[in-house]
């Protein structure tokens, strides 16, 4: 696109118009890439630290939340459904997660006593008692990043981690 004369709008490929989209970009702020970056940070940061026992962090995250779970509810197993709700995410990606568990034996589906067609989530002996030792290095690591961050801002860090996975969030931000 050429330059009318006397027009002094610049063109979209002018010098100072690549400047200011450059200097746009480099002040871009994203909270979504902070937070991906961070949690990847952590994430491998735990999964070294589970590493003697052979899980990941998102493995014994999901141990631990289908052992909490259980016991908010009576020792009921949590259904798939409601774990991968209260995880947020989807059945399909619970039950990729799920697969190496259960191959390991750590963790085993049961039928539903009042409905067949819906599974429930429980662990096996053996997957309690390989999560009582992750506990183990999992704390080691959590130590380790409130001694770096300090307490107060792993608090911080946590509760504002919480909110925003929260329905509370969601319903905020969708404006309802």
């Amino acid at each position: 696109m050429n330059k009318i004369p006397g027009n002094t709008t610049a063109t979209p490929d002018a010098p100072q118009d690549r400047i200011e989209a450059k200097t746009a970009f480099e002040n871009l702020v994203c909270t979504n890439t902070a937070l991906r970056l961070a949690a990847r940070r952590l994430g491998n940061l735990y999964d070294e630290a589970l590493a003697p026992v052979g899980l990941k962090a998102t493995q014994v995250s999901l141990l631990t939340e289908t052992t909490r779970m259980a016991a908010a509810n009576e020792g009921r197993a949590p259904t798939l459904q409601d774990l991968a709700a209260k995880l947020a995410i989807q059945i399909s990606a619970l039950t990729h997660a799920l697969k190496p568990l259960i191959r390991d034996g750590l963790v085993a589906l049961r039928a539903d006593e009042q409905d067949r067609r819906t599974k429930r989530a429980v662990l096996t002996p053996a997957g309690t008692e390989l999560l009582h030792k992750a506990i183990v290095h999992w704390s080691t690591a959590n130590q380790r990043v409130e001694e770096v961050l300090g307490v107060e801002s792993a608090a911080s860090l946590r509760a504002v981690a919480d909110y925003v996975a929260s329905d509370e969030f969601l319903s905020a931000y969708l404006g309802e």
